[in-house]
């Protein structure tokens, strides 16, 4: 399992801060990870991955994994990928998976950004999860949030037309930022109408931390955009 993270890119999906790892998912990074985990770099065919023609959803930053594992199983026909860089977190979802006995899950253990450009081929996804990322609060950082003009523009070339790009945040600058930024992006259109969020798809879970936010009044911001166009003008090719 390799973790090592390139250097010197213009955008990244995270900042590592890295946990304490259990003995449990010590084992299961250990002995899972063969059956359910790709190494960074390689070119994907996802349907000779899953061994079948399926729908595919990528989730980007999934935390501990318990969202993706309840998608997962809630979705039998649906194949997802994983991506996450925090080896605890993955370590509780090759756990989960085990627990659960689900074979149409995935994960890598990368920056987003690097399988994304190297891994995934263009138009090969039917929905991308960008599920409350570092909402990097202060105004000097927000520069770094993954929401980027440039970094949805890779996420709409991997997408097939039709395909969803599902975002959420509970930081309400951060769901005023996104909507400005998806409101300027080529080739979506927004499930809600211009301007407007989304409210929570049933397929999404509410993660308890979630659920005690709502418990304190704090709001959580659903945004969901269709890609309506093969291609988006102006985008670089993906490197080979």
């Amino acid at each position: 399992m390799n973790t090592r993270q390139p250097h010197n890119r213009e955008i990244r999906s995270f900042v590592r801060r890295e946990g304490r790892i259990t003995r449990s998912q010590q084992r299961a990074l250990d002995e899972l990870w063969p059956r359910y985990g790709l190494e960074a770099g390689q070119r994907l065919d996802l349907d000779r991955l899953f061994g079948r023609q399926a729908a595919h959803t990528l989730e980007i930053g999934f935390g501990n994994g318990a969202s993706l594992a309840t998608m997962a199983e809630q979705e039998p026909d649906t194949d997802f990928i994983g991506i996450e860089v925090h080896r605890p977190g993955v370590g509780h979802l090759l756990l989960e998976l085990e627990r659960r006995g689900l074979k149409n899950v995935r994960i890598i253990c990368a920056d987003a950004v690097q399988v994304l450009r190297d891994s995934l081929p263009d138009s090969s996804l039917d929905r991308v999860l960008l599920l409350f990322p570092d909402p990097w609060p202060k105004k000097r950082h927000h520069k770094r949030r993954i929401v980027q003009p440039g970094f949805i523009d890779l996420l709409a070339r991997k997408l097939k037309p039709g395909g969803i790009l599902h975002l959420a945040t509970d930081w309400e600058n951060y769901a005023e930022h996104m909507l400005a930024v998806m409101g300027k992006a080529e080739g979506f259109r927004n499930c809600a109408g211009q301007g407007h969020y989304s409210p929570r798809p049933g397929y999404r879970p509410v993660t308890r931390f979630e659920q005690r936010g709502q418990q304190l009044g704090h709001g959580v911001w659903d945004l969901l955009f269709e890609k309506t166009a093969a291609c988006v003008p102006g985008s670089e090719p993906v490197p080979d």
